[in-house]
């Protein structure tokens, strides 16, 4: 997995509401997720990098978002 996967997927993410929902889900795989995206990420490269993101793209991420003003 490359960062530039990692940090495309976030972007992806923050701009596709459809993915957001698809990661609120309960017991979603964000990899699996992701490579139906065509993005290839691994886990331990999302825990790794998890430490390194904005809490603004964790909720990215996670499928949070929406409600800034």
């Amino acid at each position: 997995m490359s960062e530039e996967q990692l940090k495309a997927f976030i972007e992806k993410v923050k701009a596709d509401t459809s993915l957001q929902e698809k990661l609120k889900a309960e017991g979603a795989d964000p990899v699996a997720i992701a490579k139906a995206a065509g993005f290839e990420i691994k886990q331990q490269d999302l825990l790794r990098h998890a430490s390194e993101l904005s809490d603004e793209e964790l909720e990215g991420v996670s499928g949070g978002g929406g409600g800034h003003s």
